[in-house]
């Protein structure tokens, strides 16, 4: 009788305890743009992050929570612990350490390329008294030294979208974009008013960072990564955005 009676109460348990997990908290970056990410009123509404998140939070059985922010203010948020995952992220992007994240294994690859208005291929190192579009917060290593000379200018939009916007208007006469960021930027345009890629300025394989402690089911997602990647949702999330 006893067994009987504690059967039904440890699925009550098992229920109420589920019920109360909260949200995994992902940090999303307010400079992305599609296919990336689309905004409505300030809120993550699709794209291919949104729907990796999404997935990702679904296969750990928790719902997934958006916390839209600068990219500034991203770095104090992992610091303070009030994000548990960040995705779209590379090693060479990161100042800080954040020992109490675990990375996960790359999902995909971004290609930053240097964009104009003008099918010529052209390295920056070339550039010289010009104004390069690039996101408010991005870090671009290779031009660094560029900027620092002032050989060429960094003119900050606040979104790729923006950066990509301004160019098209002739504000500049180059801009470093994303490949993704630009194709999907390109396809509803006239073949004139396309923007070409004239050099790959830097190749990173992106990833998701996790927060390793007690209320994060860190392993799991990681897990959840690997399967993804293996089952090939990744593959068929990118060929959903091109």
């Amino acid at each position: 009788m006893l067994k009987l009676l504690l059967t039904p109460l440890l699925l009550m348990l098992s229920a109420v305890t589920l019920a109360d997990e909260r949200a995994i908290r992902f940090s999303i970056n307010d400079s992305w743009a599609m296919p990336i990410l689309r905004f409505e009123q300030g809120r993550a509404v699709e794209g291919i992050l949104f729907d990796l998140q999404q997935q990702l939070a679904a296969r750990v059985g928790r719902k997934a929570e958006f916390l839209v922010m600068p990219s500034l203010r991203v770095h104090h948020a992992m610091n303070n612990g009030d994000i548990d995952v960040r995705c779209y992220v590379s090693p060479n992007w990161v100042n800080n350490s954040h020992p109490q994240f675990i990375w996960s294994r790359p999902f995909m690859v971004q290609r930053d390329l240097l964009v104009g208005t003008h099918a010529e291929a052209r390295q920056p190192e070339q550039l010289h008294d010009e104004r390069l579009g690039t996101v408010m917060g991005f870090s671009y290593p290779r031009l660094e030294p560029l900027f620092a000379s002032g050989q060429i200018q960094r003119e900050d939009g606040r979104t790729q979208e923006q950066v990509l916007l301004k160019l098209g208007a002739r504000r500049y006469n180059y801009a470093i974009s994303n490949d993704l960021s630009l194709h999907w930027f390109n396809r509803n345009r006239a073949p004139q008013q396309h923007l070409h890629a004239l050099s790959e300025l830097a190749s990173e394989p992106v990833a998701c960072i996790i927060r390793d402690a007690a209320d994060v089911p860190t392993m799991t997602l990681l897990r959840a990564m690997v399967q993804m990647e293996q089952e090939g949702e990744f593959a068929a999330l990118l060929a959903r955005y091109r």
